[in-house]
């Protein structure tokens, strides 16, 4: 990791090529949600990745800033951008131990990750209620035309049918709506940078701009985090 960041990457991690240890469930659902969480999010998760990583003192410096309180790390770091480069391993079996992210918390970790991540879920409520909104709005008008055509209605249990659907469609349209301001003040409350500045050109130049060209900070020391690795 030390050479990577000499040579100008800015966070390096590590990328398991083997999981040694785990059981096919455990691979299964982790697969499933780095594909879920990059097929409806803007941000690119590298798989089989977790959160120990080298990071440059002005990558650390971002992410301290950054006032979310769930936090999907590997997300927050992905979404900052700057040169990141992976460094392939394979885990071996745990040697000692047992894991401290159970069931439950891999299934917090991964709505934390979810929600925080994309306003994809708020979305779809929107478009589940349009389309059963006009479903039941199409249902109508066939019934009417049934009605002015043969000038019989339509039994009674579709009509209550539709109905329902109609009013159910109206309220499931009025959540995402609503859905769709609180995803808005759910972005506004994480206050996340506009930009961030790669380098500063000129007399107002500084270290900061200079350590996203070279990939060291100001003092030439490299700042590592060591967090919970969740798939452990």
């Amino acid at each position: 990791m030390l050479e990577r960041w000499r040579h100008g990457a800015q966070v390096v991690y590590g990328q398991r090529l083997s999981r040694e240890g785990e059981g096919r469930f455990k691979l299964i659902t982790a697969k499933a949600f780095y594909w879920l969480i990059n097929a409806i999010s803007d941000v690119h998760i590298p798989s089989n990745v977790g959160d120990f990583r080298l990071m440059d003192r002005t990558v650390v410096d971002v992410v301290r800033s950054m006032p979310e309180q769930h936090r999907l790390l590997r997300a927050m770091i992905s979404w900052l951008g700057y040169r990141q480069e992976a460094v392939p391993y394979h885990r071996e079996r745990r040697y000692a131990g047992v894991t401290k992210y159970p069931l439950r918390k891999m299934v917090r970790l991964a709505l934390d990750g979810l929600v925080s991540s994309s306003a994809v879920p708020l979305r779809i409520v929107s478009i589940v209620g349009l389309v059963t909104l006009l479903s039941s709005i199409l249902g109508m008008a066939g019934a009417l035309a049934w009605w002015m055509s043969t000038g019989r209605w339509v039994p009674d249990p579709l009509s209550v049918f539709l109905i329902g659907l109609l009013f159910s469609g109206l309220q499931l349209f009025c959540f995402g709506v609503m859905g769709e301001y609180i995803g808005r003040i759910y972005g506004e409350v994480k206050s996340r940078p506009l930009y961030l500045v790669g380098e500063r050109l000129g007399k107002g130049g500084d270290a900061a701009g200079r350590t996203h060209r070279g990939g060291r900070s100001g003092t030439g020391d490299p700042h590592t985090m060591a967090m919970t690795d969740a798939s452990r």
